[in-house]
């Protein structure tokens, strides 16, 4: 009664790991707001209702950014095209608390950390534009891929230099 005792409680550990490792190859991770900081601007994560992540497909690593448009900034200037990404998380402005797919999103004017101006929402509104409409308003001429062949242009930077 024992040993069989032990191998189901060895067979649920070993399920629970598999598990664990299947929630790191897919999926927004939690960013611990106040200590995480944003892989473009180094600045502290601090607001989740604008909090952004994506996973590249060649390592399957998480980078984090306090704002849409670090997020997007960050993969230009690090010469990543579409492909390159995995998947892109933003949070859902309304409440904070929502990972959308960022490329399924929709957008609106608002305040953001890093001020491009941008918050995500699920659902289409008037007043709201698409992932590749923002794209092409948050890209910052700055933040341009050092080697430019490498990426294939998505449309015209923005033409703010907030930043």
């Amino acid at each position: 009664m024992k040993r069989s005792t032990f191998a189901l409680s060895a067979g649920l550990f070993a399920m629970m790991l598999l598990a664990a490792g299947c929630d790191r190859e897919s999926g927004p991770v939690e960013i611990k707001y106040g200590r995480d900081v944003c892989e473009l601007c180094s600045m502290i994560i601090s607001q989740s209702r604008h909090a952004a992540e994506l996973r590249l497909a060649a390592d399957d690593k998480i980078h984090k950014f306090d704002d849409i448009g670090d997020a997007l900034n960050w993969l230009s200037v690090n010469c990543k095209s579409d492909a390159d990404v995995k998947e892109l998380w933003i949070m859902d402005s309304s409440d904070g608390k929502t990972w959308l797919d960022a490329r399924k999103a929709f957008y609106r004017r608002g305040d953001t950390p890093m001020h491009y101006g941008f918050v995500a929402v699920s659902a289409s509104t008037p007043d709201s534009v698409d992932f590749s409409d923002m794209r092409t308003r948050v890209l910052r001429p700055k933040y341009t891929c050092k080697n430019a062949a490498a990426l294939p242009t998505s449309g015209a930077p923005g033409q703010h230099e907030n930043h």
